[in-house]
């Protein structure tokens, strides 16, 4: 957690409306980061990471997506990895240190943001533990195909398999002797807190035409670090009404929304594979945030979880409504607003990854086929290069202390 959380002025907020995406960001870096970065680094910083937009698109009345796949992979976690690769690097200079290596667990997104977030940073070595047959072609071919710093990590279970090899490193003083380490998930706050931009964004997109007030922003849900980094924002005097966390049948939060009781259990693999956590990370932040009550935690955050039908469904029937073609993830988003906006209020979800990520699953849902982006296209050119890996931690370590080894 941060040690503090700056409130922004008022008069922020009355004109944000009229600030760019790139203002508005610079704004939000100063208060997180402005006493540990000089001033012009930090905008640089900023300028470099966000070089695309980031709009919000009527779906229907009063129901709007924000469009957070306009960066290089075409995922919201370009932000937070574009946004951290630059800030480690700038820090490493600073304090002349040698290699850091960065270890990322990823169920689909977050592993080809980062690769592509780090790729070619001097001084800086990635690791990408992935689970085997549980993310999308395009999203693998996105992050083992790039080669020079980066290093895929094929792991034979699930994400919290992959993220569990990932928290038991940090823990082990041999690794923390040999190596420098550090971890580019949203457990890391300078990955996560720039996502943070977004959601100050949408409120000024949504006031530019009118419609903040009353306003719910609706985040797909897996590991909470998006959700969080909103929840931050609204500490900070972003006026929102409430956040919606929307589960697909990983549904370990919405339960305990439920009964006040959080109870992980193993991921079950669905649609929405990105979602696929069964013992959320970020969880331990928004019970932290909210004091460790229960009944705070529900007064800022209501819940949903939605079954693989439900995503079809959902998918099949905005696009033949609206003619706009959401992703799994996306569709809960979208489907929790259908279901819990009320009167009188505006909802934005967020609509995470383009849906060509997903082709197979969405062109069966649609009977017709979503078109390939070029940059995608490209990534499905490379020759895929991984390291297979067992779930046991005892292996994973010895292959990080041989990569030692060999660099020296």
């Amino acid at each position: 957690m941060p040690e503090k959380l700056y409130k922004l002025p008022a008069a922020f907020y009355e004109h944000i409306g009229k600030m760019s995406f790139q203002e508005i960001a610079e704004t939000v870096a100063t208060a997180f980061f402005g006493e540990d970065v000089k001033e012009d680094d930090l905008k640089k910083i900023v300028d470099d990471t966000l070089s695309f937009d980031c709009p919000t698109v009527k779906v229907e009345d009063n129901i709007y997506s924000l469009e957070l796949f306009h960066g290089p992979t075409l995922a919201f976690k370009d932000v937070g990895a574009r946004f951290m690769a630059r800030l480690l690097q700038y820090f490493i200079k600073q304090e002349n240190k040698g290699t850091v290596n960065v270890l990322v667990a990823t169920s689909g997104d977050t592993g080809s943001a980062v690769a592509n977030g780090f790729l070619g940073v001097e001084g800086i070595h990635v690791y990408v533990l992935y689970p085997k047959g549980k993310v999308s072609k395009i999203q693998e071919c996105q992050f083992t195909t790039l080669g020079q710093n980066i290093t895929a990590v094929e792991v034979d279970g699930v994400f919290d398999d992959c993220q569990a090899l990932v928290k038991s490193a940090f823990m082990d003083s041999d690794l923390q002797k040999a190596m420098t380490l550090t971890s580019a998930n949203s457990i890391n706050v300078a990955r996560f807190l720039p996502q943070a931009f977004y959601y100050f964004n949408a409120y000024a997109r949504m006031q530019e035409i009118g419609k903040a007030d009353n306003l719910v922003i609706c985040v797909p849900s897996g590991n909470f670090g998006n959700i969080t980094a909103g929840l931050f924002a609204q500490q900070m005097g972003l006026p929102v009404k409430r956040f919606i966390a929307a589960n697909n049948a990983n549904d370990i939060f919405y339960k305990y929304l439920q009964t006040g009781k959080y109870e992980p259990k193993p991921s079950i693999q669905t649609l929405a594979n990105a979602m696929d956590v069964g013992d959320p990370s970020n969880f331990a932040r928004v019970y932290d945030m909210y004091d460790k009550d229960w009944e705070t935690v529900k007064a800022h955050v209501s819940g949903a979880t939605y079954s693989d039908d439900d995503i079809r469904a959902t998918i099949k029937q905005c696009y033949d409504d609206n003619k706009y073609i959401l992703d799994p993830h996306g569709a809960c988003g979208y489907k929790a607003l259908k279901d819990l906006l009320q009167e009188g209020e505006t909802g934005v979800f967020c609509e995470t990854a383009h849906p060509a990520k997903f082709k197979d699953t969405v062109d069966a849902i649609l009977g017709t086929p979503v078109e390939i982006p070029e940059r995608l296209q490209a990534f499905m050119k490379g020759t895929k290069q991984s390291v297979p890996m067992s779930k046991e931690f005892a292996d994973f370590k010895q292959f990080l202390l041989s990569e030692r080894s060999s660099a020296n």
